[in-house]
């Protein structure tokens, strides 16, 4: 279910090897403050939160009242966690791992 290999897209390659190249968190930050809308990071930090939370065992009710994310989102990202490309389970293990890059 990986949608971006499976629409090829020069933009979004190039995007993400902007991203790729950024080489610390006071660079993450500078571009993501460019690039998107604090609504936008907000949203994204939140399924990112709920994937953290699914991947430890909590429930959709208590995933709502800690992150007032829909029913609808935690279906999504748990289905994603099922059978999606693993991008969600390879970010978070590496957290959990210790291997997370420095926090400047």
């Amino acid at each position: 279910m990986n949608h971006i290999a499976q629409n090829p897209n020069e933009s979004i390659d190039q995007l993400l090897q902007v991203i790729l190249s950024l080489k610390d968190m006071d660079e993450c930050r500078a571009f993501f403050s460019d690039l998107c809308t604090m609504q936008e990071l907000v949203l994204m930090a939140q399924r990112v939160q709920v994937a953290k939370l699914l991947m430890n065992g909590e429930t959709y009710e208590k995933i709502r009242s800690q992150t007032s994310v829909s029913s609808s989102t935690i279906t999504r990202i748990s289905t994603e966690l099922q059978y999606g490309s693993g991008g969600y389970r390879t970010v978070l293990g590496r957290l959990v791992d210790g291997s997370e890059p420095p926090q400047d």
